[in-house]
């Protein structure tokens, strides 16, 4: 089975390839997620800046929230970091906002490092 493209989270990672481009690494996260707000604005990339998705326990709603720092296109869900180097916590983060929000695809974006890195999960 081959692996299709996905134009949209192509658009997203054309994105924050734009923002690393221009601000490079090194900044706060803070910094690239308002910078890629701006571009998903300007690329027409339908967003939800960190939004708050329900947690469940035994299908009870927990009054705790899990935020993502975005949901993009109004089902993909994209996580950025500003580090030396993704981790396999970093994996297991967007893995759980996958799993707690119920999404099949999910990017996570490192802005640390000199070349833009990102990895794309499926649930």
């Amino acid at each position: 089975m081959g692996l299709r493209k996905d134009e949209r989270t192509h658009k997203i990672i054309g994105a924050a390839m734009e923002v690393h481009r221009i601000i490079g690494p090194g900044r706060l996260e803070a910094v690239y997620q308002e910078c890629l707000e701006i571009e998903f604005g300007e690329r027409n990339i339908p967003f939800v800046s960190q939004p708050q998705l329900q947690i469940y326990y035994k299908e009870k709603k927990l009054k705790k929230f899990y935020v993502p720092d975005f949901i993009a296109f109004g089902d993909i869900i994209v996580e950025i970091k500003s580090e030396n180097a993704l981790t396999p916590s970093d994996e297991a983060q967007i893995i759980n906002s996958l799993k707690i929000g119920r999404k099949k695809v999910g990017l996570l974006i490192n802005f640390g490092e000199e070349s833009l890195r990102f990895k794309r999960f499926i649930n």
